[in-house]
């Protein structure tokens, strides 16, 4: 029986349109799943749309038409990414859908007694973040998320017994039982959990809430708050609430990937909720960073929100998907130029890549009629890129990955350049052939390594170098 892997995205807001940070997100997940097909594992890959929330509500407030009409429409658009950019999920989910309120009530109902209870409560609330504040956690009085001024709300409420766990959860990061990805994130999160963890509300009024998300089972008086419902989507989409096959196969989560700014979420919350309603916890929290646009942060009263499908209507899906994975750095902040963009891809995949399938078909159609002896063979340095290339992977350097890669196309070319094949068919044709065939298994070797990256790309250099006539074809890409 093959070894499962789950993997998946966080799930979004459907508020507005999806940008280039989601699409980060999506792309270095579904690498993640690919390359874990590669091995024969039995992967389940899983994304959606969070729709429970204030935000979402007021949005729709603010166009006239009903929350359900702008989460229909909106999610229609998440779900579009999954052609616009390649994306192999096994499963979407929409936190509007009976699966998802039904088990979301289930983990509520599954919780300890003594862990959730209900009192009054005033505090400063951003509907940026679904999020209570301290005034402690507060920057000049506004949110350090969003920098805008939250709400005083003062309500009863439910509340989860965050502090039962905080030496469970302390013990379950440290011996990295629960894993968190890169060690930076895992230190801010022991250290906060070190500062002492205070309980936090799991529901709000049914009238503040607008009548709309999950009630609270067996009071109608309130809704889930989001979080609490929305983290659940990882074992909803498994059919938890019916105990099915999926969730007996598939959880806990071998990965989750999830942006920085909702860390705590992943890290605090949603284990204690796990342990308390005597679940598995997940293995790993993969955290990434943000991606800015000309160094400031993507927003769209600045206008300088890019657009995923923009890129891709333009460029293609694959130079969308390699300058993500390639120039944005997994974990750290990277910036996004369309400049930079047009630079890379025009360096690494038309004069790079592009550049060596072309000339080397060609030199091979010209020279050979299109056909040579033993172009399958693999050699040694191939096999170096594997072993580098799967060590970069697991540790979620992608960039890394990608550029072993690409020095294994620039040895490539230069194998071509010294041997100067087109020369020695004149004086040894023989070695002109060798030199070829060398050539040939380096390029197959880095199409095999690409399909996690690009695999349309992959797959098309795959069935021209092992067709029984090899031909220049038309370029991968074009340059600009």
């Amino acid at each position: 029986m093959s070894k499962k892997f789950y993997i998946t995205t966080a799930i979004p807001y459907v508020n507005a349109r999806p940008h280039i940070g989601f699409a980060l997100e999506a792309v270095q997940a579904d690498a993640l799943a690919r390359y874990h097909r590669t091995l024969g594992e039995d992967v389940f890959f899983l994304t959606g749309t969070d729709e429970n929330s204030l935000k979402n509500v007021q949005a729709a407030e603010k166009e006239g038409i009903s929350a359900q009409e702008l989460c229909d429409r909106n999610a229609k658009v998440f779900l579009e990414l999954k052609n616009a950019l390649n994306l192999s999920f096994d499963s979407f989910i929409r936190t509007t859908e009976e699966r998802h309120f039904s088990g979301a009530q289930k983990l509520w109902s599954g919780c300890q007694p003594q862990d959730i209870y209900k009192k009054k409560y005033q505090g400063f609330y951003c509907v940026g973040c679904e999020a209570f504040y301290l005034e402690k956690d507060l920057i000049e009085g506004l949110c350090p998320e969003h920098k805008t001024a939250p709400d005083l709300i003062e309500e009863e409420n439910y509340f989860f017994k965050l502090s039962n766990y905080q030496d469970k959860l302390l013990k379950l990061i440290e011996s990295d039982e629960y894993k968190i990805t890169p060690a930076t994130k895992k230190n801010e999160i022991t250290s906060f959990i070190k500062m002492g963890l205070e309980d936090f509300s799991i529901s709000r009024s049914t009238a503040r809430a607008h009548g709309w998300g999950v009630s609270v089972p067996d009071d109608a008086s309130q809704i889930m708050y989001v979080w609490f419902d929305a983290l659940s989507n990882y074992i909803t989409a498994l059919d938890y609430s019916s105990e099915g096959d999926l969730f007996k196969k598939y959880w806990p989560a071998d990965v989750h990937v999830v942006g920085k700014g909702i860390i705590r979420f992943h890290a605090v919350y949603w284990p204690a909720m796990l342990m308390s309603a005597g679940l598995e916890v997940p293995k790993e929290l993969f955290v990434h960073g943000y991606v800015n646009v000309g160094g400031e942060k993507m927003s769209k009263s600045l206008g300088n929100v890019i657009d995923p499908f923009e890129l891709v209507s333009k460029y293609g899906t694959d130079a969308v998907r390699y300058y993500l994975l390639k120039q944005i750095h997994p974990v750290e902040d990277s910036d996004f130029t369309i400049e930079k963009f047009e630079e890379v891809y025009n360096a690494d995949l038309a004069n790079g890549l592009g550049n060596l399938v072309s000339r080397t078909a060609n030199l091979i159609e010209k020279n050979f009629d299109g056909k040579l002896k033993a172009q399958n063979l693999i050699e040694l340095s191939s096999i170096e890129l594997k072993t580098n290339f799967d060590k970069y992977i697991k540790e979620y350097r992608f960039d890394l990955a990608l550029k072993e890669i690409q020095e294994m196309i620039t040895a490539t070319d230069q194998l071509i350049d010294q041997q100067k094949p087109w020369v020695l068919v004149k004086t040894d044709l023989k070695k002109a052939e060798e030199v070829l065939v060398q050539a040939v298994s380096q390029i197959l070797s880095v199409a095999e390594s690409l399909k996690p990256f690009l695999p349309p790309t992959a797959d098309k250099i795959i069935v021209q170098f092992t067709a029984e006539k090899i031909v220049k074809g038309e370029s991968l890409f074009p340059r600009i």
